[in-house]
């Protein structure tokens, strides 16, 4: 099933603000808050989205678990675009449900060094309506959807879809507009 709609990518987290659960998240709506722990480039680093929104848009892609054969190629596809979307002032982060070891080999081998991926604690999965509502999933295991976040919190593009190839064409076209 392919979804795609207009909207801004953002964070990951621990702490989700109020008043955005439960829901699918259309463009316009305000990008749930979060803070969470993450990797890049092997180190441990938190990551807040709040903070990240400051610095500019946020590309926030869940993905539903590492080391896999489509999420291992998603992170290659985002490593190599990352110096395309920092051109552009925005920060892609990815997020699952994996533990902090595995991310922190994960952001080493398969993002190469370029980008951070981050625990997508219950709440945040919540919140971000991403849950992979697939028979025979595991609990707690994300669906392949991207947000693209404006700097004011907004979503402005929102992209739910197993097959990894569309997600950073685009959120990188999805950032391209914002800068228009």
């Amino acid at each position: 099933m392919r979804k795609t709609f207009p909207a801004l990518a953002a964070a990951m987290a621990l702490v989700v603000s109020a008043g955005a659960a439960d829901a699918a998240l259309p463009v316009g709506a305000k990008a749930p808050v979060f803070s969470t722990q993450g990797a890049k480039g092997g180190k441990v680093m938190s990551f807040d989205l709040k903070a990240a929104l400051k610095k500019g848009p946020v590309v926030l892609y869940f993905y539903p678990k590492a080391f896999t054969q489509g999420c291992t190629l998603e992170a290659h596809a985002f490593a190599d675009a990352t110096d395309d979307f920092a051109k552009l002032g925005a920060t892609v982060v990815g997020m699952s449900n994996d533990d902090l070891p595995t991310l922190q080999k994960f952001s080493t081998e398969a993002c190469r060094d370029k980008f951070t991926v981050a625990v997508a604690a219950p709440a945040v999965i919540k919140a971000y309506d991403v849950a992979l509502k697939r028979e025979g999933a595991p609990a707690g295991m994300t669906d392949r959807t991207s947000y693209v976040i404006a700097q004011n919190g907004k979503i402005v593009m929102v992209h739910s879809d197993l097959d990894y190839r569309d997600h950073v064409k685009l959120t990188l076209a999805a950032v391209k507009k914002l800068k228009d």
